[in-house]
């Protein structure tokens, strides 16, 4: 019976984690200078790795799956950004929730984080590759020349796709990771006691 409490106030929790994933998601901004305009850094996936910390990798994952969901309403990429999203969030607050569960500690949540982190980053190496900007050349009409092309005009040496996502999205993502975990771990401590109260 208690589990089953438990699960049902995480699904409420996660609910609402991803409905502020969602709107946080909505204040996207481009970083100029440092990686195409295109590319957009955002914290949505705070809530989704808070929710991952107090009640498991699954609800983390959930988290990811609603703000996602939610977004596909005001979706401008054909729900491919959404997709890639989900999959880049699930990989990092899914990692940081095992490593966490297993190591319930504050050393746990910064190594899962850091490990999270870098797996989002190289996974997304190989999703922007294979799966994003394919996507975006058949649903926009770009040439792959024209999205290399903004990669080049930041550093020449770019000069394929593979290096421009190596150079540029896998420190992104890696930093984004890091910046998420860091906020995170400011606000978790305050919060927790309303996610988790301790028992009388």
């Amino acid at each position: 019976m208690n589990t089953r409490k438990i699960n049902v106030k995480g699904i409420a929790v996660s609910a609402v984690c991803g409905a502020l994933g969602f709107v946080l998601m909505l204040l996207e901004f481009p970083i100029p200078f440092i990686i195409p305009s295109f590319i957009k850094l955002d914290f949505s996936e705070i809530p989704a790795l808070i929710a991952s910390f107090a009640y498991g990798p699954i609800y983390g994952i959930l988290v990811c799956a609603v703000k996602n969901l939610l977004h596909l309403f005001v979706t401008t990429s054909g729900g491919v950004g959404e997709l890639s999203n989900f999959i880049l969030g699930a990989i990092f607050v899914g990692a940081a929730g095992i490593v966490y569960s297993k190591m319930h500690n504050r050393k746990g949540a910064l190594i899962g984080s850091l490990v999270g982190a870098f797996l989002m980053a190289l996974i997304s190496v190989f999703t922007n590759y294979f799966i994003v900007y394919p996507a975006y050349v058949v649903i926009y009409g770009m040439p792959m020349e024209a999205i290399l092309g903004m990669y080049k005009a930041l550093l020449p040496a770019a000069d394929n796709l593979w290096k421009a996502l190596i150079i540029f999205n896998f420190p992104f993502n890696l930093a984004k990771g890091i910046l998420d975990a860091a906020v995170c771990f400011l606000v978790y401590k305050r919060i927790s006691p309303i996610l988790k109260p301790k028992k009388k």
